[in-house]
């Protein structure tokens, strides 16, 4: 019987996966760039053996010019082979920003009456169960 192990490694080299594969490889490429060139990336793919970077900014354009031997040293270390060229080229569409999700309180119909018996003999903690059995009949009203 084979572990998960073997099995999973035999599905990630299939051929089907290759795309996959390819992605992950990319991504890790993008995740070891220094952080100024990271910054900049939004996406990179592989098209005809050519890596092509997508840039968030005009700027980072030429600072990955600057830095291509940087990249294809990492190129050479992460062993993604099958790149004979390195292309970079800025997006033009607008990045639609998370919005916070706002916080919706949900208030329910209290369903207790606020009868119980309070018989606990610390001062504190009687005043604490005197002071919900006060909210809840507030509630109620």
């Amino acid at each position: 019987m084979k572990n998960i192990q073997t099995i999973l490694s035999h599905i990630k080299f299939s051929p089907e996966f290759k795309k996959i594969n390819t992605q992950q490889s990319l991504t890790l490429l993008i995740n070891s760039l220094p952080q100024h060139l990271k910054n900049g990336v939004k996406f990179a793919y592989t098209k005809n053996m050519i890596l092509f970077f997508v840039l968030k900014h005009p700027v980072f354009k030429n600072e990955f010019k600057n830095n291509i031997s940087l990249i294809k040293a990492l190129l050479k270390d992460l062993k993604i082979a099958n790149i004979e060229k390195i292309d970079f080229f800025v997006t033009h569409t607008i990045e639609k920003r998370k919005q916070k999700q706002k916080i919706i309180y949900q208030t329910y119909d209290e369903r207790s009456y606020g009868i119980f018996q309070n018989n606990i003999k610390d001062e504190k903690l009687h005043n604490k169960f005197e002071k919900i059995r006060k909210l809840i009949k507030e509630q109620q009203k």
